[in-house]
């Protein structure tokens, strides 16, 4: 084990894991973020308040446990660039070590009183041009963390949408209302679900396919990397 340990650090010589957010060297027990960048991560800690923006958000259109979401999206900042690397870049190990973290601090409040975490879907031609959906890599982090499953079989997109990006709130709506379905109603039934996505903005999308699980008679909570305004 000490000399698999010594030939790690000496690939890591000419190897090194870098920080996603910085760029900067990784060091030993750092995983994907640095310290630095963890720390300075802009966090909404929305989950220490009964009431906050996400929730306000989407009052009278979901009926909602929980709503939540990690970091405030801001152009030009650090979480822009993760999202960018985890959607874009091929980097879904961004995406399980926000959930990660997340997982951890919703854990230390006591917010874990789900049955199964459930990411937002993706059309089936996009998760295979991307190779994963996003939304499902912040799902297993957060699974890892809170010891509750998650499950991207439950629900599916029925067909494929042009990006939210520059859209109105109307035109979010419109392009996302009849894109989803419950694969097995009988399945979540009762259960406590964590609904789940990268980014919410007017919240379409998460309003869209969170109808049709509340439809089923579950209990729902959302949340999501980001938001943005």
């Amino acid at each position: 084990m000490e000399a698999l340990n010594l030939f790690s650090d000496f690939i890591s010589l000419f190897y090194p894991n870098y920080c996603y957010g910085c760029k900067g060297t990784l060091v030993k027990g750092e995983d994907t973020l640095c310290t630095h960048c963890l720390f300075d991560l802009p966090k909404t800690n929305y989950h220490l308040a009964d009431s906050n923006p996400i929730k306000e958000r989407l009052s009278g259109r979901l009926h909602l446990d929980y709503a939540l979401a990690f970091l405030k999206f801001r152009k030009e900042g650090i979480v822009q660039h993760l999202l960018h690397e985890l959607k874009y870049n091929n980097r879904p190990e961004v995406g399980i070590r926000l959930g990660k973290q997340y997982g951890k601090e919703l854990k230390e409040n006591c917010i874990d009183a789900f049955d199964v975490i459930m990411p937002v879907p993706l059309h089936e031609s996009r998760r295979r041009k991307r190779g994963y959906n996003q939304s499902s890599m912040f799902a297993q982090g957060l699974s890892e963390s809170l010891g509750i499953p998650w499950d991207e079989s439950i629900s599916l997109r029925t067909s494929s949408t042009t990006t939210q990006t520059k859209k109105t709130k109307a035109e979010r709506w419109n392009n996302v209302k009849d894109v989803f379905a419950v694969r097995n109603s009988e399945g979540i039934k009762n259960k406590r679900i964590l609904l789940v996505d990268d980014v919410i903005t007017t919240g379409a999308t998460i309003e869209a396919c969170g109808r049709h699980l509340l439809d089923q008679g579950c209990a729902l909570s959302v949340a999501c990397i980001a938001e943005a305004q």
